[in-house]
């Protein structure tokens, strides 16, 4: 199974899922983790120290003046630098085709005569990619939250974008009528107190209990965070309560959280470098700063939050100028399995939209897609029963649910 990221290790979490997966999937499987190419365990890749990924997430993602533009872009660029000067050996090896080959290998180590996979996220991406390379070993395939394999970087951070913007509104929705959250009585009222705030963040970083001030990329940062799941969406309103109040804590604890780090300058693991390593090899360049630019301006046009949109373009920096890039373009899945293949797509994913699991159902000829009529990123063990028994009676005995099925939230 893989966790996603891309650059999320993946030992760990299978311990996690061993223990809550249904009684019979444990009876049945050996769950099964392995960390990647380049995380975790397995000889990580390494691009910026600790004090420069925190230099580097502090970051004014919305640049916004010559000056500015230019310090993103020194910046970015460093990253690629990075990754050639502190692991050299490896930062050119961590791309996804080469994780697909490793799979083959662990399938063959076990013995099984076919794979079996669990992918959330990217996982959906390392899984497509051994369903085309290695068609006539694909076993119980479940793609969870996935990515359209047809779009560059570019097309993804877009959808990524409008996703995001979705998802704030739901959450803002959940505020008013469920909580309530006591930081506004309308979607329009919260949107509005928190474009004031991010442009208060932009000029004027925020003083935190930690020592260290949230500038706007961080808050930006502890909003995407939590946007991701329901689970945190009081923890939100909690953060953005304290904000309003000039303390920014909370929203820096959701951004330290979604970037595993620990305190001002210490990080639980390489996952920063290991997304770049991975993202930016697997995809063709991204446009230089001024494609970057017109870019951000253009999805942030009309957006209830523009500083979202915006910042999704301009993460794309430091692909500009990547080292290397795959040679095989993006394009849509194209696989000769008949294995029957599981598709999960969430209506709300703000991380992973409806849409690319939509497109890739209709790229894999042997799937069906099962839709969760609800929020958050990825859905199997989110709290649905609904489709956690169709995963589950899947994975036990290969059949799939009825084409069309939904699950409401």
């Amino acid at each position: 199974m893989n966790p996603g990221g891309p650059g999320s290790p993946g030992l760990d979490f299978a311990k996690y899922v061993a223990k809550e997966v249904s009684p019979a999937i444990a009876k049945e499987f050996d769950i099964i983790g392995f960390d990647p190419r380049g995380t975790g365990k397995s000889s990580p890749v390494n691009c910026m120290t600790a004090k420069q990924t925190a230099s580097w997430l502090a970051m004014d993602s919305t640049p916004d003046s010559t000056s500015e533009v230019t310090a993103v872009m020194k910046a970015a660029q460093n990253i690629s630098k990075g990754c050639l000067r502190y692991t050299p050996r490896i930062a050119p090896f961590v791309g996804t085709p080469s994780a697909t080959q490793d799979l083959e290998l662990l399938r063959s180590a076990l013995g099984d005569e076919k794979l079996n996979w669990l992918g959330f996220s990217y996982g959906t991406s390392l899984g497509t990619s051994y369903i085309e390379k290695f068609p006539t070993h694909v076993g119980r395939f479940v793609l969870d939250g996935a990515v359209d394999p047809s779009l560059n970087s570019m097309q993804l951070s877009l959808g990524q974008a409008k996703g995001f913007q979705h998802a704030f509104q739901n959450y803002a929705q959940h505020c008013i009528d469920e909580m309530p959250c006591g930081i506004g009585n309308s979607r329009s009222e919260i949107t509005a107190k928190v474009n004031r705030l991010l442009a208060q963040l932009d000029v004027h970083p925020m003083a935190t209990k930690h020592g260290v001030r949230l500038t706007q990329s961080l808050g930006l940062g502890g909003i995407f965070t939590a946007l991701y799941t329901t689970d945190l969406w009081d923890l939100l309103s909690d953060a953005l309560d304290q904000a309003f109040h000039s303390d920014g804590t909370g929203l820096l604890e959701l951004s330290w959280m979604g970037a595993d780090q620990t305190g001002p300058s210490t990080f639980g693991s390489n996952m920063q470098s290991a997304y770049y390593a991975i993202d930016c090899w697997d995809l063709p360049a991204s446009p230089g700063a001024a494609g970057l630019a017109t870019a951000a301006k253009q999805w942030s046009r009309g957006a209830a939050i523009p500083e979202m949109s915006a910042s999704m373009s301009w993460s794309n920096a430091p692909c500009s100028s990547w080292f290397a890039h795959n040679p095989v373009l993006p394009a849509p899945a194209n696989s000769t399995t008949t294995a029957p293949i599981l598709i999960v797509g969430t209506r709300f994913d703000p991380a992973t939209p409806y849409v690319w699991a939509q497109a890739l159902s209709q790229q894999l000829t042997s799937s069906t897609l099962l839709t969760y009529e609800g929020n958050g990123h990825t859905a199997f063990g989110s709290g649905s029963p609904c489709i956690d028994s169709a995963v589950n009676e899947y994975l036990l005995r290969g059949t799939l649910p009825t084409p069309g099925k939904r699950c409401a939230a």
